[in-house]
């Protein structure tokens, strides 16, 4: 199945049922369909064809899903870039991508203009398109894409150097799709909110899951609390998938619990905290409530089905997938499997439908991440009595501390609980008596003195964790340091990034 097709289907069955709403235009899947072929048209009038890369640079909203819906139907392949990326990072994946033409909005026009300067790229802004598409059929094109065509070039966030590029095709991005209706629960008719970017998988797999299931795409261009809240309420959304940074931001505004018709909770991208699972679970009572783990390279490696009766756990392999837990050092085989109630790094076959298949001119990752079929995560966990998954952080930012290695996901959870701190983030700073010493960055509570809360916090683990994974320093800083998708950015704090506000020290 490619995403035109489906697309095409989608406006077949429910042609006059609401497919987009919310901020911005209101379409029911007719419209919404026809839309989309006139953009496609309009590309194709500004030299775009079949397999032609297309850089899109917008904030996000139903301008940028029609745009990566014009290009599935055209054939060509859509390369959504984060809102992150400085104009040198954005020159750079489209160069890497071979994209010659960049779709800008408003807000990204200044950056988008300097990373095209003096290149070859066409820079193009999504009122010119609109302006085109006006003058264009809105009838069927005249053929699909195959489903192993390429449908997105995905980048990666590139903390540890260059972006990489991911091509996912249609088969993949439909698959990932039909997974996530199926792993979350998703009913026929399903209001889901759009707002979690489209230049990660999250986003890209909201908008496609909702158009499989003849849903409601409720977009939102970028995320503020208030304002998302406001659209849950007014729109009736019925299902969540977000990261948990944005959960914690929702129950903060002291209104969630309105959201009366809210029953599908899903996060991905970051571990939730017990605490803050417990918190929705008992101001919601969602009827579904799921852990989802994967990546943009295989969308779903487990799932946790019932976060509320096991939280933490991340479950396991999903209806495509397949995972085994090897041994955790470099260059161990696929079939170097731990025993039972060890730890061991997380591997996915690569035989998923919603699997890529290695990344765009990248051998060196390929080789670092790919073996025998199978696709090394980088993750650890362990599998408990039931076979469910319990990610323990990852293969990078395991902290030796005398000996004896730590991981960070399971000391956060811990002090997460502490009432004095809003956030926290556990690093390994080198120290020469420990090696690596365990530090906690906390994010004081509301109103909280920075210094008490630090002390708070280290007394509270005292009380919370045993000896050796206790901190030996507990930094109060404003926030903690996230990628646009809400992953935490250890290396910045190692890095000696941040502004210390308060410390207080074992």
């Amino acid at each position: 199945m490619d995403l035109s097709t489906a697309m095409r289907w989608a406006a077949e069955r429910h042609p006059d049922r609401l497919a987009v709403r919310g901020a911005g235009r209101h379409l029911g899947y007719r419209q919404w369909d026809a839309r989309t072929n006139q953009l496609a048209r309009a590309l194709h009038g500004l030299g775009v064809r079949p397999g032609a890369r297309v850089g899109l640079a917008l904030t996000g909203g139903e301008p940028l899903a029609s745009l990566h819906l014009a290009a599935q139907k055209l054939g060509a392949v859509s390369v959504p870039l984060s809102t992150r990326f400085g104009p040198d990072e954005l020159q750079y994946c489209l160069g890497d991508s071979g994209a010659g033409l960049l779709v800008v909005d408003e807000a990204n026009q200044e950056r988008g203009t300097a990373a095209a300067d003096g290149g070859s790229v066409v820079l193009r802004t999504a009122a010119d398109l609109d302006e085109l598409a006006a003058g264009e059929s809105d009838g069927n094109l005249s053929h699909s894409p195959a489903e192993n065509d390429v449908s997105v070039m995905l980048y990666t966030s590139g903390t540890t150097g260059r972006p990489k590029g991911v091509p996912r095709t249609h088969r993949a991005e439909h698959s990932a799709a039909v997974a996530h209706a199926v792993q979350t629960q998703q009913r026929i008719g399903e209001v889901a909110l759009g707002v979690m970017p489209m230049f990660h998988t999250m986003g890209l797999r909201t908008l496609l899951a909702s158009i499989v299931v003849g849903g409601t795409w409720v977009a939102q261009p970028a995320f503020d609390a208030n304002g998302s809240l406001e659209l849950i309420l007014d729109q009736g959304v019925t299902s969540l998938y977000l990261v948990p940074t944005i959960y914690w931001s929702l129950l903060r505004t002291g209104r969630l619990g309105e959201a009366r018709a809210l029953d599908r909770l899903a996060y991905a991208g970051a571990a939730m905290t017990p605490s803050l699972a417990e918190e929705l679970a008992t101001q919601l009572h969602p009827g579904s409530f799921v852990n989802h783990f994967g990546s943009t390279e295989i969308y779903t490696f487990t799932i946790n089905p019932d976060v509320a009766a096991k939280p933490g756990s991340a479950g396991r392999a999903g209806i495509f997938s397949r995972v085994r837990l090897v041994a955790p050092e470099v260059g161990a085989p696929p079939d170097a499997v731990v025993a039972d109630g060890e730890q061991g790094q997380v591997i996915v076959s690569l035989a998923s439908p919603e699997a890529f298949a290695g990344y765009w001119q990248r051998p060196d990752a390929n080789e670092k991440s790919i073996r025998d079929g199978w696709y090394y995560t980088g993750d650890l966990a362990v599998a408990d009595e039931d076979g469910d998954l319990w990610v323990s952080g990852r293969v990078d930012d395991m902290i030796n501390s005398a000996g004896e290695n730590l991981y960070p996901d399971e000391i956060e959870a811990a002090l997460a609980r502490c009432p004095e701190i809003d956030d926290v983030c556990v690093v390994g700073m080198p120290d020469e008596r420990w090696g690596q010493a365990v530090t906690a960055f906390v994010v004081p509570a509301r109103g909280a003195d920075p210094v008490a809360a630090a002390e708070k916090a280290l007394a509270f683990a005292r009380t919370a964790l045993p000896s050796l994974k206790r901190p030996k320093r507990v930094i109060a800083v404003e926030s903690v340091p996230r990628s646009g998708v809400g992953k935490t950015l250890r290396r910045v704090l190692v890095a000696g990034e941040y502004d210390p506000k308060g410390e207080a020290r074992a």
